[in-house]
């Protein structure tokens, strides 16, 4: 940091496990995928090419290797992943994963339907290329989910090797675990909370107002994704009482001044 302040959180430190900033890059240029990294680069922790994006991005091999160079794991958006296998391409897919240096792989199932016993399968194959994070949820508004079945499918993805879950949410926060309105279901994540580890946790929260619920429910480090390229400093600054949401979380006497 900048300089010295007393009464701050105990924000994990890179590289993390826990308290994640997952950012979405939904089509940024090189540069401005190196003006991203210039500002924010202590704060990414991974980048998502967000849903299709990859397949007509420009310079794709330049941008993928500036990301690596930084240090941030890079991965494809699991609606590619969809793309791949609803053409009968998986393998394609790892090979396309181990063409570009991409450790990181989503499987989801959030547009098209996969028996989940065959999409604990493919988690379980691609634990063998790298990291696998596995996303629960639909992207169909009308198909919500019951908390037990949330927590069925977590627990069968992280027992079949996927590192992290991902709750899903879509890039506007408006499916899986928010209404339509971007309103939290309470009560789902409270459930989901009761069986599964925060840790192992992605949360989708595009919205401030969803970042600030997980931050104030699970704590400074909330695994957090989809957040866009210029709300991750904002976001930092949130996760640790910097922004007038959180200003006053951390501080053990507020009569100082």
């Amino acid at each position: 940091m900048n300089f010295n302040l007393s009464q701050m959180p105990d924000r994990f430190c890179k590289p993390r496990t826990s308290g994640l900033s997952m950012v979405m890059d939904k089509g940024l240029s090189v540069e401005e995928a190196k003006n991203l990294l210039s500002a924010a680069k202590p704060h990414i922790d991974i980048i998502k090419l967000g849903f299709g994006t990859a397949y007509v991005t420009p310079n794709l091999r330049e941008k993928i290797e500036l990301y690596q160079q930084a240090e941030i794991p890079v991965y494809f958006g699991g609606t590619l992943f969809e793309a791949f296998l609803v053409r009968n391409q998986f393998n394609d897919y790892i090979a396309l994963c181990k063409d570009y240096g991409i450790k990181y792989m989503e499987v989801s199932d959030g547009s098209i339907t996969i028996p989940h016993a065959e999409k604990c399968g493919y988690i379980e194959k691609l634990t063998k290329h790298g990291v696998v994070l596995s996303e629960v949820g639909s992207k169909d508004a009308t198909n919500i989910m019951p908390p037990y079945k949330w927590i069925e499918q977590m627990q069968a993805e992280l027992e079949a090797g996927a590192d992290y879950v991902i709750a899903e949410a879509r890039e506007a926060g408006n499916v899986g675990l928010y209404r339509d309105s971007g309103e939290v279901r309470q009560g789902l994540v409270n459930e989901i909370l009761t069986k599964i580890p925060a840790e192992k946790i992605l949360w989708e929260a595009p919205q401030k107002a969803q970042q600030l619920y997980f931050l104030k429910l699970v704590g400074c480090n909330a695994n957090l994704g989809n957040i866009a390229p210029s709300e991750i400093i904002p976001l930092e600054t949130m996760r640790i009482g910097l922004r007038g949401d959180t200003f006053n979380l951390y501080l053990d006497n507020q009569d100082h001044y």
